[in-house]
């Protein structure tokens, strides 16, 4: 699998907060491959866009003010790199992200982030119903065991496939992150800059 990152392609981490548990997560290696991604988009100088979530839910540890809303450490906007703040699962609604991806002329977004089966892949839904071609990178996802209807547990690693599985098979160009980072290589930057 190719990839064509220019300046028309963001680079968009999806609530990478401090009250999510990553020892805990489908993906515990989420969080350094989602560093690796920050390092290597910036050292390419490709368009960043951060989104945090800003819950609006009585005792969420998502709500502004509280530990558990500030991003994780490495993840927090550098320079002048824009932080748009959500308060539902798609980054798109009740924000001004679209908008902002358009005036920088994107046409492609790489989503990564927490969690797989919440607000990454609703967002990159979203993405691709808006017209940007998406890409998700799959092990910089990660979500949590869920209780279905009848009370069963269904187990992390079974969401965070099934989700993938389905972005993939309509959404989204689902990745690695050494993929992408093979496609950010310093002669890839050059030849885009």
């Amino acid at each position: 699998m190719t990839f064509d990152f220019d300046a028309r392609t963001a680079l968009i981490p999806i609530d990478v907060q401090a009250a999510f548990d990553l020892t805990a997560s489908s993906n515990p290696a989420m969080e350094s491959n989602g560093l690796r991604l920050l390092e290597a988009w910036r050292t390419a100088r490709l368009p960043l866009v951060h989104v945090r979530h800003d819950s609006i839910k009585p005792g969420s540890p998502f709500a502004p003010g509280l530990p558990g809303n500030a991003l994780r450490q490495g993840y927090t906007p550098r320079g002048d790199e824009p932080l748009v703040t959500k308060t539902v699962n798609a980054a798109f609604i009740g924000t001004d992200l679209d908008l902002r991806l358009r005036r920088l002329g994107i046409e492609q977004v790489v989503l990564f982030g927490l969690t797989t089966d919440m607000c990454v892949s609703t967002s990159a839904r979203m993405a691709a119903n808006l017209g940007y071609r998406t890409v998700v990178v799959g092990d910089a996802t990660a979500c949590y065991d869920l209780v279905d209807a009848d009370g069963r547990n269904v187990p992390a690693a079974d969401l965070h496939r099934a989700h993938l599985a389905t972005l993939h098979a309509e959404f989204a160009r689902v990745t690695s992150t050494a993929a992408v980072v093979a496609a950010l290589t310093p002669q890839h930057a050059a030849r885009i800059a």
